[in-house]
């Protein structure tokens, strides 16, 4: 990636599953990423960049959580909204999804329980000087 990553704004909402059977697009996260040609995460940018990542967490469309995306010492990607590991949320396989809307991201929640996530947007955004 060149030395600017090219940053995007994806909005993930909930999918079906059993208790929302037509999914909940009140539930879901907001990430600011760097994204590489192939509409995957540039892991590089993610530990080069002196702007980290933002995840955004809400729920009926109000904010429950910010924080950023980090990576654990064996390699997986989580959201990291507090100090400690008690509320970190794990994504599977991030570094191998394309975030283009229509596919799917799988999470796992902070109490172990895994929900599956749509790609909804994924536009570039310019940061600016901010």
């Amino acid at each position: 990636m060149s030395a600017q990553a090219a940053f995007h704004h994806v909005r993930l909402e909930l999918a079906r599953e059993p208790d929302h059977p037509a999914g909940n697009p009140g539930f879901g996260y907001d990430l600011v990423i760097p994204l590489d040609g192939d509409q995957k995460l540039d892991k590089a940018a993610c530990q080069t960049q002196a702007r980290p990542s933002r995840v955004r967490r809400f729920r009926n469309d109000a904010t429950e959580a910010v924080g950023r995306l980090a990576r654990s010492d064996d390699g997986r990607w989580f959201f990291d909204f507090e100090p400690g590991e008690a509320d970190d949320e794990f994504g599977f396989r991030l570094d191998d999804e394309r975030f283009v809307p229509g596919e799917y991201i799988s999470i796992r929640a902070a109490d172990g329980v895994p929900h599956t996530f749509r790609v909804m947007t994924s536009s570039p955004i310019d940061l600016g000087d901010a």
